[in-house]
């Protein structure tokens, strides 16, 4: 069998203004002991897991995983290869923050088994990237592109945000062109969320935060979904834009229902139709692991109901959509059976495209994809 490994680094420098991922700034004293626990963990993981088959890809995030010195981050990635059996040619990412890499951090991850690096560029105009949080300039992330060629990272992704505070469609198209002609393999792009626990969301409560409105962030939108591809970059999911042979196979993997085990503070697994999710708190985890406990615990088993709606809904993210055969193959029902009237009516208003093959979002449909998304819930 086939599956995904992800680790979660949860340190950053500085909170970014819109993140609610479970990260946090001012922990650097618990680096050293968290890459001992987390490689113990990822031992003793690999004992239960290792025989189940091969690992396709790895993904390390955070968090920054950048932010931690470069001697614990290659022990983690050492520790993963030795454990697990990767398959030929695994996809293996590091996600890294522009303002905490240099040349010799970066050719020493590669050298020790990355080789696709994601970086967190958001925006190329200084400005907007004070007023999200970010730690880096627009011209770290150019040299930080730079040195990943230099480096010998042949798979680069970049992520941008559009519908950010006092953007304008004019900032987004100077942004998409600048990681355009940087050329890497993957541009990310996503509209910004505000959630709740973020910076943001305190500044909206009090009346401070001022987003783009509807109009504005829906021709951000329409721009850059008919941009990129212009450019040479088709898209594959709803956010997500690659080169040919590109698309980042992890992702992938989750919008195609395919089990990963994740290993660090926070982190989730999927496997056998059970969701596990480790506890969040660094030291608690530190101190499980280190005690030869392993730090996760089960969730709530998914009622049948809700598996059904989630392997449509993240399907239907994709390009591909839901593929009929697998839907029957996983539920031992027809996609019609459960979702006809549905079916009926996306179509109708132009959505979906429904064929003998599975149900796939249309143009306009990829534009108003949560209106899909809600009425797939049952």
């Amino acid at each position: 069998m086939d599956y995904e490994l992800y680790l979660h680094i949860p340190f950053c420098r500085q909170k970014c203004f819109y993140c609610d991922f479970p990260s946090w700034a001012g922990q650097e004293h618990y680096m050293e002991a968290y890459t001992e626990a987390l490689c113990r963990e990822i031992a003793m993981q690999s004992s239960l897991f290792a025989a189940a088959g091969q690992a396709v890809t790895v993904y390390i995030g955070g968090g920054t995983p950048t932010t931690l010195p470069l001697p614990f981050l290659q022990r983690i990635l050492r520790t993963v290869q030795r454990c697990f059996p990767l398959a030929t040619g695994a996809e293996f990412s590091v996600e890294a923050n522009p303002g905490t890499v240099d040349a010799a951090y970066l050719a020493g991850i590669l050298a020790a088994g990355a080789n696709r690096l994601s970086l967190g560029v958001q925006s190329f105009n200084d400005g907007l990237l004070q007023r999200i949080g970010r730690i880096h300039t627009a011209e770290q992330a150019r040299q930080a592109v730079s040195m990943a060629r230099t480096a010998g990272f042949k798979n680069v992704s970049l992520d941008l945000m559009y519908g950010l505070p006092g953007q304008t469609l004019a900032d987004l198209a100077a942004s998409v062109a600048e990681a355009a002609d940087l050329q890497p393999q993957h541009i990310s792009i996503y509209g910004l969320q505000v959630e709740e626990k973020t910076v943001f969301f305190r500044q909206q409560q009090q009346g401070r935060l001022q987003l783009p409105d509807e109009a504005a962030a829906e021709a951000m939108y329409d721009y850059m979904t008919g941009e990129l591809p212009r450019r040479g970059f088709f898209r594959y999911e709803i956010s997500n834009f690659a080169r040919p042979g590109f698309a980042s196979r992890h992702n992938l993997g989750y919008w195609q229902d395919v089990p990963y085990l994740g290993m660090g503070a926070a982190a989730h697994s999927y496997w056998d139709g059970r969701r596990q999710e480790n506890t969040a708190d660094i030291a608690v985890y530190i101190r499980q692991v280190m005690e030869g406990e392993l730090p996760a615990h089960e969730e709530e088993p998914a009622a049948r109901s809700l598996h059904m709606e989630e392997f449509c809904f993240l399907a239907l993210r994709t390009v591909q959509g839901i593929d009929r055969q697998k839907f029957v193959e996983k539920f031992g029902c027809t996609l019609e059976s459960v979702y006809a009237p549905i079916l009926t009516d996306m179509r109708a208003k132009g959505l979906l495209t429904v064929d003998d093959a599975g149900v796939r979002l249309t143009k306009r449909g990829m534009k108003y994809g949560n209106v899909v998304f809600a009425a797939f819930l049952l």
